[in-house]
């Protein structure tokens, strides 16, 4: 059986620009493949997103003191803000502290603050208010 050269003409005009006949089903796989792990990356953001508000004290922060919390101990500064919302040019977010943070930098590099357990930004939080406070009751 013969196909006619109409049909063969037809087939490869069917398929997206630069695929050739060969490797046509491997493209649809490659596509499809793609698609499902894009929808379950997003899947998996959308249910990591809120696990990771609480395990960090989401009810008693929020999330807007959560990210400001988490940038004064990755930048070792404790006058870290988060902006929101945030400027559209501005510069980009953390550029003001980099040299601050006491990583140390190299082939695999070591974080200088210690791993967050859980709802221990609560207790940071508190310490620094407490430490505020203290500071500005203080008589002078």
């Amino acid at each position: 059986m013969t196909t006619s050269p109409t049909t063969k003409d037809t087939a490869a005009q069917d398929l997206p620009a630069g695929t050739s006949p060969v490797y046509a089903n491997m493209h649809r796989w490659i596509q499809r493949v793609t698609l499902i792990c894009l929808v379950a990356l997003v899947i998996e953001g959308a249910f990591t997103l809120p696990f990771m508000a609480v395990y960090y004290g989401y009810p008693t922060l929020s999330l807007t003191q959560i990210c400001s919390e988490l940038r004064k101990i990755q930048y070792s500064d404790d006058t870290q803000e988060c902006q929101v919302p945030y400027p559209i040019f501005g510069p980009p977010e953390g550029a003001q502290a980099k040299n601050k943070a006491q990583d140390q930098w190299g082939v695999q590099p070591t974080p200088g603050y210690h791993r967050l357990g859980f709802r221990e930004l609560v207790r940071i939080h508190n310490d620094r208010a407490a430490r505020e406070a203290a500071q500005h009751g203080a008589p002078k």
